[in-house]
């Protein structure tokens, strides 16, 4: 009996302790500095995603935001770092499919379990993928791409910045729902893929605005429709391609991840706060710079629920284009 009562006891500290850790870790959250992993070299999309909300968020949490760089293994390096670091939330990822929900279909061996080792927060940023065409072909939309192409009498060849980039199954995706002859060509990101762009040598990107600006500022390409569902506030020109191919859109998203065990309490904080943070004009704006346009999850499930989706459809366009994991 006074066995049973001394563990009883037990049992009944240990609760106690694991809620006023909950509690106190609610209401004193953030007392450190918070690092935010950008899996990504400074200057790119990603990284200019997570400087848009860096600064307003430490006002807002009173605390420094730390905005920490580190690319490497197609940014799974980064991911590995947060999914090894400890869930107290002062570790965060800034992540893109890439390093999430493609890397488990397309990488044999990862060191890190993107579904056990990280916990989805949020959806903070669209990515904007865009078309686009060597100008010196006269297309100016779509239908034009789509005419000219059945027209071709060769293999349509579309650049991308590596095999299994989004840029690369993104074009798959377009090659499977239009049933045209394309062929990859996989180049060491999406700089060097433009410049052979403008000068003919390929006939087709999928690319991200943010890749593509230089180059379009030059007039030597064009872009003829967005890669989104649905057409773009900054780039209002510029159609959906499901507005002409029904069924075909793909969103490239920037999305914050924490480690496993991070409270919920300190999950919501965050969402609430970065909610707040990124719905003002100057985070906008800075985006918009970027070539990126605010997307915010509605809910915590709802980033989830989208994760989970998400990876059934890569899953099938990869299987579809017979790529192989490494």
């Amino acid at each position: 009996m006074l066995r049973n009562h001394l563990l009883f006891l037990k049992i009944i500290c240990i609760v106690f302790l694991n809620n006023a850790n909950l509690i106190q870790a609610k209401d004193t959250y953030p007392n450190q500095p918070i690092k935010m992993i950008v899996p990504f070299p400074a200057g790119g999309a990603l990284d200019s995603a997570a400087r848009a909300i860096s600064d307003p968020l430490s006002d807002k949490l009173k605390q420094n935001v730390v905005i920490d760089n580190r690319p490497g293994a197609g940014s799974r390096l980064g991911t590995e770092i947060v999914a090894n670091a400890s869930g107290d939330g002062y570790t965060l990822l800034v992540a893109t499919p890439a390093s999430t929900t493609m890397a488990p279909l397309l990488i044999n061996k990862l060191n890190y379990s993107p579904e056990k080792d990280l916990l989805p927060l949020m959806r903070i940023s669209e990515i904007v993928n865009i078309m686009v065409v060597p100008t010196s072909r006269g297309i100016d939309n779509v239908s034009d791409f789509l005419a000219w192409a059945k027209k071709w009498n060769a293999p349509i060849k579309y650049g991308s910045s590596g095999v299994g980039s989004a840029d690369h199954l993104i074009a798959e995706f377009f090659k499977q729902t239009t049933g045209l002859n394309l062929v990859h060509i996989p180049y060491k990101g999406g700089g060097p893929a433009m410049i052979d762009l403008a000068s003919g040598d390929i006939d087709v990107s999928f690319t991200t605005y943010a890749a593509a600006s230089a180059v379009l500022n030059s007039g030597r390409i064009k872009a003829i429709a967005v890669l989104t569902s649905s057409r773009q506030p900054f780039l209002p020109n510029l159609p959906a391609i499901n507005e002409t191919i029904p069924g075909l859109s793909i969103s490239n998203w920037a999305g914050i991840f924490t480690p496993k065990n991070t409270p919920l309490e300190v999950r919501e904080k965050l969402f609430k706060e970065i909610t707040e943070i990124s719905k003002s004009a100057d985070v906008r704006a800075k985006q918009n710079k970027a070539g990126l346009e605010v997307s915010l999850s509605n809910s915590i499930s709802e980033f989830e629920k989208d994760l989970r989706e998400e990876k059934i459809r890569w899953s099938k366009i990869i299987k579809e284009a017979n790529i192989k994991p490494e």
